[in-house]
């Protein structure tokens, strides 16, 4: 069994739903070693999101940022965690909706994701700063 972690630091991003996929690959190239097996990410904050989805057309990628925002609005007067700006509250559930961690499975050393699917890392916050990730990979 082979087990490889590296913990990363992503560039701030301005709020939105962005491709992470290639900076996964390049934080653990060690998942090239991994015949079967599984990697999971993990995003180590609570205003910010991981998930997988389309990788090709960046419109499903604004489409998820509207949907999100119109089921979880800011503002709403019913908050009372509000003192970190009127898009904490609504980062916080919407990260909660969407989770912390994703778990692809590494397959002839590549992970097994289908054609059209990316790890998306979903920015809740306009000013979220870097985010840090821990990156598991182990198998055979």
């Amino acid at each position: 069994m082979k087990m490889y972690q590296q913990a990363i630091s992503l560039m701030e991003r301005r709020r939105g739903f962005h491709l992470i996929t290639e900076e996964i690959l390049n934080a653990l190239p060690q998942i090239r070693d991994i015949q079967i097996g599984m990697c999971q990410v993990f995003i180590q904050h609570t205003s910010a999101s991981l998930t997988i989805n389309e990788n090709a057309d960046p419109t499903v990628r604004v489409d998820f940022e509207m949907f999100f925002n119109k089921a979880v609005p800011e503002n709403d007067p019913d908050y009372e965690h509000d003192y970190e700006g009127s898009d904490d509250m609504p980062a916080h559930l919407k990260a909660a909706m969407l989770g912390s961690s994703v778990s692809i499975p590494i397959r002839n050393g590549r992970l097994a994701l289908g054609t059209w699917q990316g790890i998306y890392l979903c920015e809740h916050r306009n000013y979220g700063g870097q985010r840090k990730l821990v990156i598991t990979a182990w198998g055979e």
